[in-house]
């Protein structure tokens, strides 16, 4: 009973950090239609922005995460505004194709500045911190990823649902034309939308690295654990893409239960079971 206890949460603390990856993912195409393929190098890309300002720049990590937060936002207000509005069309090849190169020069810059080695934040053995209760042993920094997730979740359904940018943001998503003849730019609101993406990118590389090293090579994977959580809580859903991280993480917990090796390997697993199953996703449409 333990041990199954155990699979359950530790797979949710992991689904939370998937579900993280994912929110940035799942509000572009929410909102643009838009194919990211460079999703994952973008999260890599601030991971490295952020050692650059804790290692080379000597600031201290809270001054450093705020920081980045302001640059995460401007940049990809200027990425999507100056760049990715030109492809951002019905037809979701030119956008595949611009954000696979973006992610291909990504890789390979950060190679040539940073070398080929795994980075992470330093954060005075918080990361392996962690309470025992009822023969559980609970990571802090995993919880505050949860928690974390949990607030942007809520965060993310209330500026769709309740404000006049996520209005926009919808009506943008529905009928681009329409909008324009309302007065509203799409280009704006599509680049705001992609400024906060980065925000969420930016608070999930931070978390990221503060768990784990990250090396420059690393945003394949990281895409595609964002990209399976956003399928199997459904396209656009904040809450289902939540639920989609969740799922995700507590398979490929069964899976290194069972054998080390099969973690991963169940995850995909599930993920491709999902898509047969029902192909909208477990929670398709936000509300």
């Amino acid at each position: 009973m333990i041990a199954l206890v155990n699979i359950l949460v530790q797979g949710v603390l992991l689904g939370a950090l998937y579900a993280l990856f994912a929110m940035g993912q799942s509000l572009v195409f929410g909102v643009m239609r838009m194919t990211n393929t460079a999703h994952g190098d973008f999260i890599v890309l601030l991971v490295f922005g952020l050692v650059a300002l804790t290692g080379y720049a000597h600031l201290p990590l809270a001054i450093a995460i705020a920081l980045l937060l302001v640059i995460a936002f401007g940049f990809g207000y200027a990425l999507q505004y100056l760049v990715l509005n030109r492809v951002a069309v019905r037809d979701p090849l030119p956008s595949l194709i611009v954000t696979f190169g973006l992610s291909i020069v990504i890789q390979n810059v950060l190679q040539e500045i940073f070398s080929a080695d795994p980075r992470s934040i330093a954060t005075g053995g918080f990361e392996s911190a962690s309470m025992s209760f009822g023969g559980l042993s609970v990571g802090y920094l995993p919880l505050l990823t949860l928690a974390v997730t949990v607030a942007i979740t809520f965060a993310m359904q209330w500026l769709f649902g309740k404000t006049s940018l996520g209005r926009a943001f919808r009506a943008t998503s529905d009928d681009r034309e329409i909008v324009r003849l309302m007065g509203v730019s799409h280009r704006r609101t599509f680049a705001l939308a992609m400024a906060v993406a980065f925000v969420l990118i930016a608070i999930a590389a931070t978390l990221y690295s503060m768990r784990t090293a990250v090396s420059p090579s690393d945003g394949p994977a990281l895409l595609l654990y964002a990209f399976e959580a956003v399928i199997i809580g459904g396209m656009g859903s904040f809450w289902g893409t939540f639920a989609g991280g969740l799922f995700l993480g507590i398979a490929q917990q069964i899976g290194f239960y069972i054998d080390p090796g099969w973690g991963i390997w169940l995850g995909h697993v599930v993920f491709l079971a999902v898509l047969v199953a029902r192909p909208q996703g477990l929670m398709p449409k936000t509300r």
